[in-house]
């Protein structure tokens, strides 16, 4: 089998809650997720997503992905997509580093792997370790009152996993998770977010007046691992690693010297399945909790995601994200579906979805063997 073909398409969208605030005033309506379509000489497809979230979370941003994958798929023709280290080779030997702009070309190829194996990228993975998994819903920046508000308006919908977005004024921000563990019950567990947001004295002030709080963790308080390391010496409250994970070396310096009890295991940052796969391996193995997930995307990411996720063991999965729960626009039937707060992983070969090719268009740019 043969790579002999590469579409790159753009699919738009837009936040099904109107808005998506983070700290630093970030503010998200609509996001362009860039969709690719690996065909082979044998007639099989597979599909792969990345939608990074904005130009000022990570150093990533759709135009950048658009422009390597210029450079990557030309370097994927005449290649077995079966052969996922060569793949994963050829995109490395003609582009240093924009791991995420190499992400849906690897995702493609365990979708045909999958396909051409009959089996389900679970299974290649490792296997089915969980049928079902809990899901988060993130809770936009915004003054307590109404955050609290829409806890309660996801708790009716059968959500228990919150990430609470905070990283403004320490002071509101120690209201904001007050109030949110308040409005929340024994069963629901909340992750106080600050996306980088403050700097170390404020993060440290955060952290003493979030400390008694039950069932809340709290999550990348800086921009930097070496300010993250030391707020996490002030404070008892468990500890997420987010933005400044994004490779197994600073994975393990965050669990050596950060006291991290969990992180953030966004498929795209890190390159694809190929390398989450051995991220999540490590953490399992080290006794760290990973939260499955991706910047932003639609019905692939969240496909991904939940094969990721249905391998992973029950004990070692904080939380999984359903990114096509967040969105309005769907390329694959909104498939995989979340059900009162939780996940499945498609049972199907591959990625186990069924890509709608009317619903993108014209291919931005194809590379063709």
């Amino acid at each position: 089998m043969r790579i002999t073909r590469v579409d790159v398409y753009n699919f738009d969208l837009t936040y099904v809650h109107g808005s998506y605030v983070m700290s630093g005033g970030r503010v998200i309506d609509s996001l362009p997720s860039t969709v690719v379509r690996v065909s082979t000489d044998d007639g099989v497809q597979g599909w792969g997503e990345v939608c990074p979230l904005g130009t000022t979370y990570l150093a990533s941003h759709a135009g950048g992905a658009r422009s390597a994958l210029a450079l990557l798929a030309p370097a994927v023709l005449g290649l077995d997509p079966t052969n996922l280290a060569s793949v994963n080779d050829a995109m490395d030997a003609v582009l240093m580093g924009h791991e995420y702009a190499k992400s849906p070309l690897d995702i493609a190829c365990w979708d045909i792997t999958g396909r051409a194996l009959g089996a389900s990228v679970t299974t290649l993975l490792g296997g089915l370790r969980q049928q079902r998994f809990p899901l988060y819903m993130a809770v936009p920046l915004g003054t307590p009152d109404s955050m609290a508000e829409y806890v309660l308006a996801r708790s009716a919908e059968g959500i228990h996993r919150f990430q609470l977005k905070v990283g403004g004024d320490p002071r509101v921000d120690g209201l904001r998770a007050r109030q949110v563990i308040e409005a929340t019950g024994p069963d629901d567990l909340v992750v106080a977010d600050a996306n980088c947001g403050w700097r170390l004295n404020d993060a440290i002030i955060a952290a003493r007046l979030m400390e008694n709080l039950p069932r809340l963790y709290f999550e990348q308080p800086c921009p930097t691992m070496e300010e993250c390391i030391e707020v996490r010496k002030h404070t008892t409250l468990p500890m997420v690693y987010d933005e400044v994970v994004h490779d197994v070396p600073t994975m393990l310096r965050a669990v050596r010297d950060g006291g991290a009890g969990a992180f953030n295991l966004k498929v795209s940052k890190v390159g694809g399945l190929t390398k989450a796969k051995l991220m999540r391996d490590l953490a399992q193995d080290l006794g760290v909790q990973v939260t499955i997930e991706d910047t932003w995307g639609g019905d692939l990411v969240s496909a991904t995601s939940a094969h990721l996720a249905a391998s992973t063991r029950p004990e070692a999965l904080l939380t999984v994200s359903f990114m096509n729960d967040w969105t309005n626009e769907h390329v694959a039937g909104y498939q995989p579906r979340s059900v009162n707060g939780f996940g499945t992983a498609p049972t199907g070969h591959g990625l186990g979805i069924d890509v709608d090719p009317g619903m993108l268009g014209e291919p931005l740019f194809s590379a063709v063997l």
